[in-house]
């Protein structure tokens, strides 16, 4: 069975999780520095079989388009070119940054490790915009 693998894109930093082989986990699976993204993913996707990727669409409070949309874009463009036979989707991601901060804060990560794991957020907002998205997939299944 394949996974399915989010994507919250960075100028810097993107954060990834994936799912489970039948689809009902999501989990972090890493930050990689966003130059190096595209090989990342064609290494994890020759190990691993991924049946689509989700990435987190930036969008403003009042639903216009943030400032690292265009980036967003350009990357799934790329994409588009290397694997066409991995479709890509776009998930709303606001509040996702929001959430996984107060995630970090609630688990109890001390500050220290919080400064200098500043991809751990990436990581985290990777994991929330996947499950959102499957529970998206569930209600509109159902």
């Amino acid at each position: 069975m394949a996974r399915i693998l989010a994507i919250d894109y960075g100028k810097k930093r993107t954060g990834l999780a994936v799912t489970d082989p039948l689809k009902i986990i999501a989990n972090g699976l890493a930050t990689v520095s966003t130059a190096g993204l595209i090989d990342y993913l064609k290494d994890y996707i020759a190990k691993e079989q991924v049946e689509r990727i989700v990435i987190g669409r930036p969008l403003q409070l009042n639903g216009s388009p943030s400032e690292n949309l265009a980036r967003v874009e350009q990357f799934v463009n790329r994409w588009r070119k290397v694997m066409p036979e991995i479709p890509i989707d776009y998930f709303d991601e606001r509040f996702t940054s929001s959430l996984a901060h107060q995630v970090i804060l609630d688990s109890g990560v001390k500050k220290k490790v919080r400064r200098e794991n500043k991809g751990l957020v990436d990581e985290i907002s990777a994991t929330i915009i996947l499950q959102d998205y499957m529970r998206y997939r569930t209600s509109v299944l159902k």
